[in-house]
Formats: C-alpha cells, structure tokens, sequence
C-alpha cells in the first residue's frame, strides 16, 4: 500500500511540476493562416438576423460587421475555444449560425477585427491583437458600422 501511494504522490509531483514548462501562449484555437481558396460558408444576415438569438441591436451589428470580412475572420481563432466543442475551424465559422449572436466572445472578436481591418491591420496583424487579448476592450454596445 505504502508503494502505491508513493508512486500516485510521485506521479502527481511529476504532473504538476511539467506545468511550469507549458506555456499558454502556444494553445491558440483554431484559425487558417491564409485566405480562403474557395467560397465560404455565408455569414447569417437579413431576415435570419432576428429572433431570441438577436434581441440586442449589437448582436445584430456583430454579424452585419462579420459579414463584411468573412475572409479575414476565416484566419482569426476564436477564443472561445468552440474548436474544441462544437469543430469551429475559425472566427467565421462562429457566425455561419447563431453560435456568435449568443457569445460575447465571437462578436468582441468580430467587432474588433472589423474595427482593425478598417484601420488597414493585416488578418495577421489582427490575429496578433486577438492572440493578446485586446479584443476584450471592445464596447458592444458601443459598436457601430
């Protein structure tokens, strides 16, 4: 029995002390570092951008604004880390549904690399800025086309 705890503690110590050498920085979701080769799947808009998912004016304005950039949300990752539970292969994928209408994180996403594309920022340039976290300035209900 003495063996068998020892090795447990010995194998949580091991565990534990690995973490210090993972670095967070490296566990970015999943995005496509280059534009799309072929047609995406289109952004909901019009008559789909109303009912239970779009009951604030800034949801509606998140998807009007991805919609004008599905190429470079196409190469953002999604920090809400929908890869991992619903397949998301980027930020567009988000709002090919009403996945993004229900998550703060995809619109401040959106709304930031709308507002940064229209400053001139490259999607890569953008993805650096998600990648650190300045999406989480964004004001939704500040956001305006």
């Amino acid at each position: 029995m003495k063996k068998l705890l020892g090795c447990l503690a010995l194998g949580l110590v091991t565990i534990v002390a690995s973490a210090q050498w993972a670095n967070p920085a490296d566990d970015i979701p999943a995005y496509n570092a280059a534009a799309p080769s072929r047609p995406l799947p289109p952004v909901l808009s019009g008559a789909q951008l109303t009912g239970p998912y779009f009951s604030h004016p800034y949801q509606v304005v998140a998807y009007k604004m991805a919609a004008k950039i599905p190429g470079v949300l196409h190469q953002q990752p999604c920090y809400c880390r929908c890869d991992r539970e619903m397949g998301h292969n980027s930020l567009h994928s988000c709002f090919e549904a009403t996945h993004g209408a229900a998550c703060s994180t995809c619109m401040k996403e959106a709304v930031y690399s709308y507002q940064q594309t229209k400053k001139g920022r490259t999607p890569a340039q953008i993805r650096a800025g998600i990648e650190h976290g300045e999406w989480m300035n964004v004001d939704l209900e500040k956001a305006t086309l």
